[in-house]
């Protein structure tokens, strides 16, 4: 780009201040009473944004993670609702800007597992990853998309009109025998997420996609909690240790800043080198 075709003043990337880089935004967290969720909602706050804590059971869970977000000096509230189900989106969205007026960043991050080999597995185990780790992320983003437009670019806010980070996996890339709707439903995820991302961008939507490895959470305690599973665990990871939830959630709020704002329909890998297959590090 020559100087004579720079854009209009508020549509390039300002200088950023190191901190609060999020300052005045309105984020929601779907699934994030725990794990990476948490740590994202604590990340965006710690960031400047306002936050709204998605979850689906765990009140006391979601009322902590509220308390602590506003000890960075932002605003946060806790919404129940499922994902999965179109009303309690809406009537989530409608909270949400009932209660913060907009909305500039979703970060689609809930997701489950009902694991079992492929002949043993049910309709109901398929539906349930399905309904939740895909169909869920499309109904937020599509309600999220809908206020992105309505509202459009507000240059002293943001260089986008909104953006959507899409929680993904390794296992949208890497096949996983026992668990075919989980990497289904993450594969999904990949395609949606590109695809939207080459629909919304003329309107300066930005979608982009974050894929943890192994991280160190809840949901995969036996991979890590013995000497022995953590050993078994690296054999997987070049970089030679476990992730931790914030080493995501600092991935997110790079992806939501305006210090990304050239960067449209990427998947940014948070995996210690998983995806590079290691064991084809010996000539395999």
């Amino acid at each position: 780009m020559t100087s004579a075709s720079v854009p209009a003043s508020g549509t390039t990337s300002p200088d950023l201040p190191a901190h609060r880089v999020l300052s005045g935004q309105k984020a929601l967290v779907t699934g994030a009473n725990s794990g990476i969720g948490m740590s994202v909602a604590l990340a965006l706050g710690a960031a400047g944004a306002d936050v709204v804590v998605n979850y689906v059971v765990g009140d006391d869970a979601a009322n902590a993670v509220v308390d602590e977000i506003r000890r960075s000096g932002v605003r946060a509230i806790a919404v129940k609702a499922d994902v999965s189900s179109e009303t309690d989106v809406e009537r989530m969205f409608a909270t949400m800007l009932s209660e913060f007026g907009t909305i500039d960043i979703l970060v689609n991050n809930a997701g489950l597992q009902r694991d079992a080999a492929f002949h043993d597995m049910t309709l109901t185990e398929w539906n349930t990853v399905m309904n939740v780790n895909l169909t869920g992320q499309f109904l937020c983003a599509r309600a999220a998309i809908r206020e992105f437009l309505r509202r459009g670019v507000v240059p002293q806010v943001s260089c986008a009109a909104g953006k959507i980070i899409c929680m993904s996996s390794v296992h949208q890339q890497i096949p996983w025998g026992g668990h075919a709707n989980y990497a289904s439903s993450k594969g999904g995820i990949k395609l949606l997420m590109e695809s939207l991302a080459q629909e919304v961008a003329p309107q300066r939507i930005r979608v982009n996609g974050v894929a943890p490895g192994a991280i160190r959470t809840p949901i995969n305690t036996s991979a890590w909690d013995t000497k022995e599973a953590y050993a078994r665990l690296m054999t997987l990871v070049p970089y030679g240790r476990i992730g931790e939830p914030q080493d995501v959630a600092r991935a997110v709020v790079w992806l939501a800043s305006d210090h990304s704002d050239y960067v449209v329909g990427t998947t940014l890998y948070v995996d210690g080198g998983m995806t590079l297959y290691p064991g084809f590090a010996t000539g395999g």
